[in-house]
């Protein structure tokens, strides 16, 4: 197994900004690189460990996703430019298999959440209201139930080291305005049913997902940042799924039940991991990926 990589350090471009996972450089004017590291947050707070082969995982599943959506949705993505023209050797090692050159968009400040189950925040949320970010839902539900359909729980993208904020579409449309926060959501609805149902083929259940959208100068809309991966997605193999448990998953929930047992505040720093959890977490990255994608 490689050497896990926890941060980029490349000094041929100037670098833009580190995010929980991704580490951004400016290529010329018009395009980004990002490098996807092997950095490892839960509960919005990085982990001191990283995972082995994560960022790999990630760039793989990103990559499969956003060439099925090509038809629905322009990408970021720009494989026009040699990387060999602008990083050392050395350099370039650092991106081998984890590294995107994108182009330069305006992010929205919105993560655009679809879900099609009660879990996480959401069951939270349908306990103590009967509804899931103020969209009512039947009574009656159990943990896991499946919603009668998927819903668009939009949030705020928060600063680095503070915690996203769940808002209302109405909150939307003042952040983006109202034709771009109706596109927003409809293609989020669309993207998260269409993979729902390539995932059912696969064995797996999607139970919620959250894409980011950014948008050139035109103003047309573009799918960024990563897309139906096990650290933006709750992954579950159907055949385990029962509803009134919280399933096993192909995704990063091991890390944060493991998390759930310790005294910890859920701010920063984030508490070390054991061998055995960042060993299982890895294999758990990597057999999502030989699911979905049949590498």
């Amino acid at each position: 197994m490689t050497i896990p990589l926890h941060e980029a350090t490349i000094t041929s471009l100037p670098k833009l900004h580190s995010g929980k996972v991704r580490d951004l450089y400016a290529l010329g004017d018009h395009h980004l690189l990002i490098v996807t590291s092997d950095r490892l947050s839960a509960f919005d707070v990085i982990l001191p460990d990283p995972i082995p082969g994560k960022g790999a995982v990630l760039n793989a599943l990103t990559a499969f996703w956003m060439a099925r959506f090509e038809a629905l949705i322009p990408n970021h993505f720009d494989t026009s430019v040699d990387l060999d023209q602008w990083l050392n050797p050395a350099e370039r090692a650092q991106c081998e298999g984890r590294a995107v050159v994108a182009k330069k968009l305006v992010a929205l400040p919105v993560e655009a959440v679809a879900r099609g189950y009660l879990i996480g925040s959401g069951w939270k949320d349908y306990q103590d209201s009967g509804a899931v970010c103020g969209i009512p839902l039947p009574g009656g539900l159990m943990l896991a139930d499946k919603l009668p359909r998927p819903i668009f729980t939009p949030a705020f993208k928060a600063p680095k080291g503070e915690h996203d904020a769940n808002i209302s579409f109405d909150d939307t449309v003042k952040l983006v305005g109202e034709k771009l926060a109706a596109q927003v959501r409809d293609i989020t609805l669309r993207l998260y049913q269409e993979a729902s149902e390539f995932a059912a083929t696969r064995g797996i259940i999607i139970a919620d997902t959250k894409f980011e959208f950014g948008v050139d100068e035109d103003g047309s809309l573009h799918l960024i940042d990563e897309v139906l991966t096990p650290d933006s997605s709750r992954f579950w193999p159907a055949a385990a799924y029962r509803p009134g448990i919280s399933p096993p998953s192909f995704d990063k929930q091991y890390v944060r039940d493991y998390l759930e047992t310790l005294d910890w505040n859920k701010t920063a720093p984030g508490p070390k991991l054991p061998d055995e959890v960042i060993a299982r977490t890895a294999s758990t990255y990597r057999e999502a990926q030989r699911l979905l994608t049949g590498s």
